[in-house]
């Protein structure tokens, strides 16, 4: 099939055929395919968007630089959400890769994007990245005072399944001085991270 014809396929109503065009766009990819499917970041059609990001997460660490400058600098909001879906999947397909420091740096830079769909998509971006990612979160932790911001990030340290999650949490359900609606998520999540850990050592 050509690229062409491969792009076409990502549009298509059978998850099964998108599915399998994404993988060959990621194993016949050309110089420019990563760039196309970053064009394709801010599209209408929301099956054709998500599959480009699926597909750049399959590519993986290469797709990285060019994601970041589109979550940084492009003017759509749906562009920007959709960079930090994609740098998300590349975390997920590829663990035990090294993240690259550009995209860590980027991800954090958009922590303070003022739309709330691109900050909680890359708090959750930076959950799937690990303990790499835990001094970001950490620090966005401590400096951010919206509540709602905060609460994805601790969402997010129970994803990274670091343990340090587990004092940071616990400091967080005494401190009086902290939005009650924080405090409760901390608590939950703290009890959701036993349960991950268990599961993990069982």
């Amino acid at each position: 099939m050509t690229t062409d014809s491969l792009f076409e396929q990502l549009k298509h109503p059978n998850p099964h055929l998108r599915e399998r065009a994404m993988w060959e766009l990621a194993e016949t990819r050309d110089a420019n395919t990563i760039n196309r499917l970053v064009d394709v970041l801010g599209d209408e059609d929301v099956v054709f968007r998500r599959a480009a990001v699926k597909a750049l997460g399959i590519i993986g660490i290469d797709a990285v630089p060019p994601l970041v400058v589109s979550l940084l600098n492009s003017d759509n909001v749906t562009v920007r959400g959709s960079a930090a879906k994609a740098l998300a999947q590349v975390a997920v397909n590829y663990p035990d890769v090294s993240f690259p420091l550009e995209g860590l740096q980027g991800l954090k830079t958009a922590m303070s994007d003022p739309n709330p769909v691109v900050h909680i998509a890359s708090v959750m971006a930076l959950g799937e990245i690990g303990s790499p990612a835990f001094e970001i979160l950490l620090e966005g932790l401590q400096t951010t005072d919206n509540p709602a911001l905060q609460v994805t990030i601790i969402n997010a340290l129970v994803s990274s399944g670091d343990e340090r999650s587990i004092e940071i949490l616990t400091a967080l359900t005494n401190d009086k001085s902290v939005d009650p609606y924080v405090s409760e998520s901390a608590t939950s999540a703290l009890s959701r991270i036993d349960l991950v850990n268990k599961y993990k050592r069982n």
